[in-house]
């Protein structure tokens, strides 16, 4: 006979959506919560990440909003100096741990079952001991349906011959003789990572072949932190940015003056990007990338092997002394939109682009404090992971629609003012704003309406031209 337990909240997965949504649940209601989760810790998906893996945000716009990640502190050295620190994949899943530890699970009101596989209608199976759990739960939260994975739990998905060294970047810290060479396979933020890893280690940028599906559009990370000190440059690039989508006549042309500014960066000014999907550097880090000259642009890999890899266009040269470091799990995959609230389940997407902490935090609170399913759904108008160019213009226009919804409602302004996870949230509700902010909000108000018909207006063509 299996157990039963009772819950108001079933949340499926202990990544960072659903440790973000559980702490705004407890903290707002008295509602008893059960997480479960398929790895032995909190963290989800950081538990399997490489170890030199660090947030590509400030860790002030991550965790969960009651628990300050990191010390509000500066990085001095490297390639995020003077800006505000990345915490790392070891500080992401110890950190998890201790809001479990010393917060959800005190509160005697959360009941956590790691290693634990959700089986569908009220069922769950104990991956170490195989006995099953019924739960009667109010509702059921999925917190895994944005799906993050990384490549050490996912094989390539091209095929490689006996013999060829193929590696997950989690193995690199694991090498104990220089290979000939090496190959990062992958144009997302994970290979820029093990790119970045090896030129840091005194790997000389000639070792490295780089395979680039596509190009990126990549965010000057510089532009992207919270604090007063920056607040000046922030709200600057916000203007700007809608000041140039404004006044552009075209999409081609928008792109154009957005690269122009340093708005939108790109690893090779001769290479026109495709994909849009939120990576950020610091211009320090996308020097170092440029120093990598053997760029290959033939496509995906097909075929790694021993002496050649295949690709949709061509092939290259390897061989069986190269390591092969595979960086193609698709880590922010593009999945279809659902109503976050519907009956009895919510699953967990992003309101607020690859922001998912404070959007899963956002959604809580937006459970807590309204009843009515319609009202729930249009306030958390979903806005999904981005793939493509037209993307940046999807996701800037519905970031700024909600952005706008939300702040004409006092009771949402003024909880984005105090949530930790909105890290811009502090500087729009500062009543000490100084003139040069006051006339930088001018410039913002000025602009918005025409900026959001525009963006509107390219979203439609873009969209057309697809079909």
């Amino acid at each position: 006979m299996s157990e039963k337990l009772v819950s108001d909240y079933l949340v499926i997965g202990a990544g960072a959506m659903g440790m973000a949504f559980t702490d705004v649940l407890v903290t707002e209601t008295d509602a008893t919560v059960t997480i479960i989760d398929r790895h032995a810790r909190p963290g989800g998906h950081w538990n399997d990440a490489y170890p030199f893996v660090r947030l590509h945000q400030p860790s002030s716009f991550y965790g969960v909003n009651s628990r300050a990640l990191g010390g509000d502190q500066k990085d001095q050295v490297g390639g995020n100096a003077g800006l505000y620190e990345l915490a790392s994949g070891g500080e992401v899943v110890a950190y998890f741990e201790e809001v479990m530890n010393q917060r959800f699970l005190p509160s005697g009101r959360v009941h956590y079952r790691p290693m634990t596989e959700y089986l569908g209608n009220g069922s769950m199976k104990s991956l170490i001991s195989g006995s099953q759990t019924e739960i009667q739960a109010l509702k059921t939260v999925d917190a895994t349906y944005m799906n993050v994975t990384v490549p050490s739990v996912n094989p390539p998905k091209y095929r490689v011959d006996e013999g060829v060294r193929c590696m997950p970047p989690n193995e690199l810290a694991s090498i104990s003789e220089a290979p000939d060479g090496y190959v990062v396979v992958g144009g997302g933020k994970t290979a820029i990572d093990s790119c970045l890893w090896l030129i840091d280690n005194g790997v000389g940028p000639e070792m490295v072949t780089w395979i680039v599906p596509r190009d990126q559009w990549m965010l000057d990370r510089a532009y992207i932190q919270p604090g007063p000190e920056f607040a000046d440059r922030v709200m600057l690039r916000q203007a700007e940015t809608l000041e140039i989508v404004a006044s552009s006549t075209s999409m081609e042309e928008m792109f154009d003056e957005l690269l122009g500014q340093g708005i939108l960066l790109q690893l090779d000014s001769g290479v026109r990007p495709t994909s849009y999907r939120c990576c950020t550097v610091t211009k320090s880090e996308l020097h170092q990338l440029q120093r990598i000259e053997n760029v290959v642009r033939l496509g995906r890999v097909r075929r790694i092997g021993l002496n050649s890899i295949d690709l949709d266009r061509g092939e290259v040269r390897t061989s069986p002394a190269t390591v092969h470091v595979d960086c193609t799990s698709d880590g922010l995959a593009k999945r279809p939109v659902q109503p976050v609230f519907e009956g009895d389940r919510i699953t967990l997407q992003t309101v607020r682009t690859c922001q998912q902490a404070f959007s899963a935090a956002f959604i809580a609170h937006i459970e807590a404090i309204e009843t009515n399913e319609v009202i729930k759904n249009e306030v958390c108008a979903v806005v999904p992971h981005p793939d493509d160019t037209l993307d940046w213009v999807r996701t800037t226009l519905q970031n700024a629609v909600n952005s706008i919804k939300w702040n004409s409602n006092p009771g949402l302004k003024q909880w984005l003012v105090e949530a930790r996870l909105d890290g811009f949230g502090r500087v729009r509700g500062r009543s000490e704003r100084t003139p040069r902010q006051e006339e930088l909000s001018s410039r913002i108000g000025a602009s918005t309406a025409d900026a959001l018909a525009k963006l509107e207006s390219y979203l439609r063509e873009g969209s057309s031209e697809k079909l």
